[in-house]
């Protein structure tokens, strides 16, 4: 190593390697820190339940992953990553046995939602097909970090995305429609009616038409140690079992870039109180299972989704993350499931299946949700608790444990309400830039905040790379 870093990323998360990889290809000397015994962050993947059940501990489908501007340009193929697209992107199956779907299609999307939703879809996604890889890139830079290559589609999306998702809603005439989109605003555990939501919805939505909502093949562990193989082709160097507690014990270095939690990095680099007003949101209570079979869904899409989304109207599951964001453990929760070995057979021994599932829960919140996910996939699954072989739980304190940036289990590092949704981690030009001008925040708690997809760690190594040519 040498006397004098250019940069050093503590966190090997996707936006800490991300943020490697970007200086390590513009030929400055990098070197990765983690405190963990293996690099991964929220992109991990492990044997929670029995032998040869290979689970996803935080994400395990990357609708915005296999899209990323940032993954993109990067060779990650070459490090054995590679994407694997179920049938259908995600399902949303309702009591009466039916299913609305989202498919790459989007006349089979539209169609899914009854005639008189159908038009009303297609004119809302129509002005952004086929505009997918600017669109992302433009609104994933925001705070302008690079000028918009397409600024009259950018704003369109603007004006769409803004308002709340209770307005998008109203264009709705029946509550299919209105209860997919709920589901796809939900995963960034926000309420409904907050700041911005349409635009997350729609960016879900964009994705799976443009992209399909993939999964890497072997688990989200794949894409982490393809970008890590990546930094370290480059000359970059990646240290795992290496606690930081303060900059002092780190090498020398022109820059410190940090993937961690606003929190942790006001305590590591003596900030004291300078975040002190960001919020962290709701967590989740996460099951892995390890299963005797598919899960036997009601409905015939949610068979051959890689995603199903578990809420049958938009006001079950607006309350319920109403109740997860004001303190208050959903008695019937909204959940997102996932169902990596219907495409993926690796992740489970043959004839076994792999299932991921969550619901939201309050911040910080101690109780069992496990009975309560269970009914509701029995629900629309019956008979489903008598194909269970283990299942692993991991309410927030355990999340926490897990992953010091999920503080108080917030997966999303950050509560994405309000105007923090936007503005993260504080109101600044330059929210990569800390109180020290050789130190920079790089994780999920920057724009374009949560999600594997590695442009927080992209957009922040641009900042470092303007402070190491000045310096």
């Amino acid at each position: 190593m040498p006397s004098m870093l250019d940069a050093v990323v503590v966190g090997a998360g996707p936006n800490g390697l991300t943020a490697a990889a970007e200086l390590a290809r513009r030929g400055f000397s990098v070197a990765v820190f983690e405190a963990l015994d293996s690099v991964g962050g929220g992109a991990r993947t492990e044997e929670l339940t029995l032998p040869g059940f290979r689970h996803d501990p935080c994400s395990a489908v990357h609708p915005l992953g296999a899209g990323s501007p940032a993954f993109r340009a990067m060779p990650l193929a070459r490090y054995g990553l590679e994407w694997l697209h179920p049938d259908l992107p995600m399902a949303h199956p309702f009591d009466d046995g039916t299913a609305a779907v989202l498919s790459r299609s989007v006349s089979e999307t539209a169609a899914s939602f009854g005639p008189r939703d159908a038009g009303t879809y297609r004119r809302l996604v129509a002005p952004y097909l086929g505009k997918w890889d600017t669109l992302a890139r433009d609104f994933m830079s925001l705070p302008l970090t690079a000028l918009p290559r397409d600024p009259v589609t950018l704003a369109r999306f603007g004006i769409d995305g803004l308002p709340p998702s209770t307005w998008l809603m109203r264009r709705f005439r029946d509550d299919r429609a209105r209860a997919l989109f709920a589901g796809l605003v939900a995963h960034v555990i926000a309420p409904l009616g907050g700041l911005a939501t349409s635009a997350i919805g729609l960016v879900f939505a964009l994705a799976a038409h443009a992209g399909g909502w993939p999964l890497p093949r072997g688990g989200s562990q794949a894409i982490s140690d393809a970008l890590a193989a990546y930094v370290q082709d480059l000359g970059g160097t990646v240290h795992t079992g290496y606690e930081v507690k303060r900059l002092d014990d780190l090498p020398p270095a022109r820059a410190y870039v940090f993937d961690t939690s606003p929190t942790a990095l006001a305590r590591i680099a003596g900030f004291g109180r300078f975040y002190d007003r960001y919020r962290y949101g709701a967590s989740v209570y996460k099951i892995d299972y390890a299963l005797d079979g598919p899960v036997p869904w009601t409905a015939a899409e949610p068979r051959r989704a890689g995603t199903v989304q578990v809420g049958p109207s938009s006001r079950e599951i607006g309350t319920a993350l109403n109740q997860a964001s004001s303190g208050t453990a959903p008695r019937t929760p909204f959940l997102i499931t996932a169902q990596p070995s219907l495409v993926d057979p690796s992740r489970a021994p043959e004839g076994k299946h792999v299932f991921w599932v969550y619901g939201h829960v309050p911040h910080a919140w101690q109780g069992d949700l496990t009975d309560a996910i269970e009914r509701q996939i029995e629900r629309f699954a019956p008979g489903f608790r008598d194909l269970v072989l283990a299942r692993a739980t991991a309410g927030p304190p355990q999340l926490a444990a897990r992953n010091a940036n999920y503080i108080g289990g917030d997966i999303a590092c950050g509560a994405a309400s309000g105007l923090q949704l936007l503005l993260r981690p504080r109101l600044s030009l330059s929210p990569y830039n800390t109180p020290h001008p050789a130190v920079f925040l790089c994780s999920s708690a920057t724009p374009p905040g949560p999600g594997v997809h590695g442009m927080s760690g992209h957009n922040a190594a641009k900042a470092v790379w303007r402070h190491l040519r000045r310096n």
